[in-house]
């Protein structure tokens, strides 16, 4: 052959490779034939599932015509199955002019056949999903005929436990919290209404369901309103189980009157990424409002939180991150950070059940009564000296505006409170964060305080920052009441008092 015929050979060849490699550029993408396919099988059976229902509920309805007279609601299924028929005839539709875009094997075609798939697997899903709601409630229905005269047991003895629900435990412990916190009585004596007012609700719902238990224990299906007796039931029992589980709740937050108890955030750490915060709850209960003194006990456990909280809060060791006063349900308790032990002082002037204020050398401190030693070292970290004066306005004036207060140490210009205080680093010398550099690294900066993500906020409070007091209206500088319920301690001479030097962590 002449090399011209070689070479026309050569581009020849070379045109139909390049012919072979393009001749598939123009069909129906891959992946949405096999959609088409595997959709078709399943339209398929999804027909033949439709069929399997309409033959079941068709059956449970010759089956039991006088329960299902009894059901409004029955009265619509073979009609909502016939619609679901055609839904599935509508899919039938598009699933055949996909196959049409299948054989075309068009590329031009593939939004059109994206369309129609969405469009019959809708069809399709929803068709089956009403057929199978039918289908439950079918069942449904006959599972509650063979098991009513169980139903209708359960429905006495629900009743029974609501009528012999003794409140008297629960009324003795409610007059005793409302005797020592008045304040409390409103929302106390709703809470035992809302009881008592299930019970009356109980009770007619028992009178009223009278004629509907006798024609299910007389399985007079015809006379039988299935759902009025249902619904009956279910409310009976609800409340049988509600009763001693709201009185529970209600003993519970009656309880939370008696303590008072403040959270520490007394140690951080963070490594590879990980950050925890050891917390220390100190509380203290009361016997009864009166009381001058209480048990005070302590918990410490360490706590992984997210970054986030741990910035939030990095500036706050040794802080009180929340504090509750008696007379207040732990969802009330104060989120805004304070000094440890603040919350306790009363104003300049007068004392409370806590302590006193002590004029010495031209100067007012702030010094616990002895049966606090225990409440005040844990609060202190073990290593307490009285509060001035100073701290008290400081204190005072932060809170009313919303802020924490972390104090002036007139000395170094420094804090005195949080993580760069001079009093903190004193009393925590020996945490985690203090040997790993904590308190050379972060730069103090006094902020609004209030922690919404805190790990250690109580369920259901108010995350607003709270004022001094508790929420009440501010009151003026050094008029602010003592912890509600409490009576301040009868008037003693004030003893001089001379300042300790400071006792470290491990001393008492």
């Amino acid at each position: 052959m002449s090399r011209s015929g070689l070479k026309f050979l050569a581009v020849l060849l070379s045109v139909l490779i390049v012919a072979v490699l393009f001749a598939g550029l123009d069909d129906l993408p891959r992946g949405v034939r096999a959609q088409i396919d595997s959709e078709r099988a399943t339209l398929v059976s999804a027909q033949k599932q439709l069929d399997a229902t309409e033959a079941e509920v068709s059956q449970d309805l010759t089956q039991e015509p006088d329960l299902f007279r009894a059901v409004p609601a029955s009265a619509q299924w073979a009609a909502t199955l016939e619609l679901q028929r055609t839904a599935l005839q509508s899919a039938a539709g598009e699933m055949a002019e996909l196959t049409r875009l299948e054989k075309a094997n068009r590329r031009a075609d593939r939004q059109r056949a994206a369309e129609l798939l969405a469009q019959e697997r809708d069809r399709r899903s929803e068709a089956l999903s009403e057929a199978a709601g039918i289908e439950r409630q079918a069942a449904h229905w006959i599972d509650v005929k063979k098991h009513l005269p169980d139903e209708v047991q359960q429905m006495d003895r629900d009743y029974r436990a609501i009528h012999g629900f003794e409140t008297a435990p629960l009324l003795a412990v409610v007059q005793k919290a409302e005797t020592d916190w008045p304040q409390k009585k409103a929302d106390l004596d709703a809470r035992v209404a809302a009881i008592r007012d299930s019970v009356a609700q109980s009770e007619t719902v028992w009178l009223k369901s009278a004629d509907a238990r006798r024609a299910a224990a007389a399985n007079d299906f015809a006379h039988l309103d299935f759902s009025a007796l249902m619904g009956a039931a279910d409310t009976l029992h609800s409340t049988a189980e509600s009763l001693p589980r709201s009185a529970d709740e209600i003993k519970a937050l009656s309880g939370q009157l008696y303590t008072s108890w403040d959270k520490l955030l007394v140690d951080m750490r963070s490594h590879g990424g990980t950050y925890a915060q050891k917390l220390r709850t100190v509380s203290t209960r009361y016997p009864d409002a009166a009381a001058k003194t209480g048990d005070s006990t302590s918990d410490e456990r360490w706590v992984t939180v997210g970054q986030p909280t741990y910035r939030a809060m990095q500036n706050d060791l040794g802080m009180a991150v929340e504090h509750k006063h008696p007379g207040q349900y732990d969802s009330e308790a104060e989120r805004v950070a304070q000094p440890a032990g603040f919350a306790y002082m009363a104003p300049p002037g007068q004392t409370n059940q806590y302590g006193y204020w002590d004029h010495h050398d031209g100067r007012d401190f702030w010094v616990f009564y002895g049966q606090y030693a225990l409440m005040r070292d844990l609060l202190f970290n073990h290593s307490y000296r009285p509060l001035e004066r100073y701290d008290w306005d400081g204190y005072y004036e932060s809170r009313r505006s919303g802020r924490t207060y972390y104090g002036h140490d007139s000395a170094t210009g420094a804090p005195r409170y949080g993580s760069q205080g001079t009093a903190t680093q004193e009393r925590y010398s020996g945490s985690t964060f203090a040997k790993s550099g904590g308190f050379k690294s972060s730069q103090y900066a006094s902020k609004p305080g209030g922690f919404r993500n805190s790990p250690y906020a109580s369920q259901g409070g108010d995350n607003s920052p709270h004022r001094f007091g508790s929420g009440s209206k501010p009151s003026e500088p050094h008029s602010a009441p003592a912890p509600r319920g409490f009576r301040p301690a009868p008037s003693r001479p004030a003893p001089s008092f001379h300042p300790s030097a400071p006792r470290r962590f491990g001393r008492h």
